[in-house]
């Protein structure tokens, strides 16, 4: 006994079609893609490196070994695996790591920017995560000197924030991988806002890479993406960066 045919659907083409919803790049996304075109056009390369990393790369090769007191400035993920050549084995608590192995295989002179996630065991609030971005900034020459530091700092600031008041300082500071430290503080609409650390690379951290700093010389510093963008957005919570609340990240 033949079935009867199920009824054939008729297609509506007058019917509204149904909306496809289209995804868009993260606000955190957003502001390290601004900011790298930013370097980029300012003759800057981008240099990566590995989130897992090694306590050589991490420390020693900056100027902080074992001994060193500055270690207790971060707060570091160590993972539980056999040493390897270059020492334990860890979650990276900032990029610089990238500088030295870029350092490494290349000659200067040369500028590059590294950014990427880092990882800090810390209590999260409002402005802290145990997880979040940052971007380093190297640049080594002849006679590179502070005033190209804080002429680089500042067109990138009145850039990414769309502004031409923007005012720099530089306030002494102690950082184990430059020799002299600096905060760097940004005047933005009146205010005054301390938005990382900088200075001049090391002797230390020169000869480490086997560059001779009587011939050599050079700046680096650093920022936080999550901050720059909780600043240009008025946000006042880093952790909403990582909620993954549409309601939030539809925003932007």
């Amino acid at each position: 006994m033949n079935k009867p045919k199920a009824k054939e659907k008729k297609l509506d083409v007058t019917a509204p079609g149904k909306k496809i919803e289209l995804g868009h790049l993260h606000p955190l996304t957003q502001a390290q893609k601004k900011a790298t075109d930013i370097f980029s056009s300012m003759g800057f390369e981008i240099a990566e490196g590995p989130e897992l990393e090694t306590e050589y790369y991490n420390f020693d090769a900056l100027n902080i070994p074992k001994n060193h007191p500055a270690r207790d400035m971060w707060d570091t993920f160590w993972l539980k695996n056999p040493k390897s050549k270059t020492g334990n084995a860890l979650m990276r608590t900032h990029t610089s790591s990238v500088q030295i192995r870029y350092m490494e295989q290349n000659k200067p002179p040369f500028r590059i920017i590294a950014p990427g996630r880092v990882f800090r065991y810390e209590a999260t609030d409002a402005t802290h995560e145990i997880q979040f971005y940052q971007l380093e900034a190297l640049m080594v020459g002849k006679d590179i000197n502070f005033a190209n530091l804080k002429a680089v700092i500042e067109t990138f600031f009145r850039k990414f924030f769309n502004s031409k008041d923007i005012e720099v300082r530089l306030r002494p500071s102690f950082f184990p991988f430059v020799e002299p430290g600096m905060e760097m503080d940004m005047k933005f609409k009146g205010e005054w806002m301390e938005m990382g650390g900088a200075g001049m690379v090391h002797p230390n951290v020169l000869e480490n890479v086997k560059l001779d700093p009587r011939e050599w010389q050079g700046f680096a510093f650093g920022m936080g993406i999550d901050r720059l963008a909780m600043i240009k957005h008025k946000i006042d919570d880093v952790r909403l960066f990582y909620s993954g609340d549409l309601r939030f990240i539809k925003q932007f």
